[in-house]
């Protein structure tokens, strides 16, 4: 696990980005795991920027996300459907038939969480980019959740439907339910970028380096990954002993 520390959200964004672009101009074909949230906007605002300055192009690049709410259309303005052609997708050349999102249709849940998981083993992502909740999570595998999960339907914990309440018009109406890789889905990617940022997220960071591996804090499990980046701010980091801007283990 490799830790980077920068000054702002704005700076984290613009390393997360090299990052990523680094790994499309040297693989145009990459396999790219995305996550929704605040966490990644300036990620992709950056790698927008990148695709209409030339830089790289996304007509090869196949994307699988990590969940997606269920019990609201894919077309609601907060579904991570809309979030993902809203903040990516509508301003690059990826072509539609590369885009992966787990569908939401609940007459279906099970098998199409069976499917996903099934295209997703044909598919190993060469990068995933994760964000980390208050509690810990990982996509929407919440405390608790098994290690050994695949594509499932999860329960949200309430901490986590709080914290995204500020997207909808009231608590109420944030689902109850999602569809989410599993752990083992995440952990399969050959390459892991998680950001954080803020002091709100500080002891998930905190518990994510240094905690027992478990399903309390579902982030820890990343302690095992061969190839995790970090990449976090100052607010974020501050319960991190860290000496300098880069930590190692």
């Amino acid at each position: 696990m490799q830790i980077y520390k920068y000054k702002d959200y704005n700076e984290v964004s613009k390393a997360a980005a090299a990052f990523v672009i680094r790994e499309i101009v040297k693989k145009p074909n990459l396999i790219l795991g995305l996550a929704t949230g605040t966490s990644p906007i300036g990620l992709y605002q950056n790698l927008i920027k990148a695709y209409n300055d030339g830089i790289i192009s996304f007509k090869e690049v196949r994307t699988f996300n990590l969940d997606e709410y269920v019990g609201i259309d894919k077309f609601h303005p907060q579904s991570y459907h809309s979030f993902m052609h809203k903040y990516l997708f509508d301003h690059i050349d990826i072509p539609p038939q590369n885009i992966n999102i787990p569908s939401n249709d609940l007459k279906n849940m099970e098998q199409l969480a069976k499917e996903y998981n099934d295209k997703m083993f044909g598919n190993q992502r060469d990068l995933q980019i994760l964000g980390i909740g208050k509690n810990g999570h990982i996509g929407f595998n919440e405390p608790g959740s098994r290690l050994g999960n695949m594509t499932f339907i999860v329960k949200l914990d309430d901490q986590t439907r709080i914290d995204n309440s500020r997207f909808f018009d009231s608590l109420e109406e944030v689902p109850h339910y999602a569809i989410t890789m599993g752990i083992k889905n995440i952990m399969f990617s050959k390459k892991i970028i998680l950001i954080a940022s803020g002091e709100a997220k500080a002891d998930a960071i905190f518990e994510m380096v240094y905690g027992d591996v478990g399903g309390q804090y579902p982030a820890s499990i990343l302690q095992l990954h061969p190839d995790v980046t970090i990449m976090i701010d100052e607010a974020a980091a501050s319960r991190l002993e860290m000496t300098s801007n880069y930590l190692t283990f």
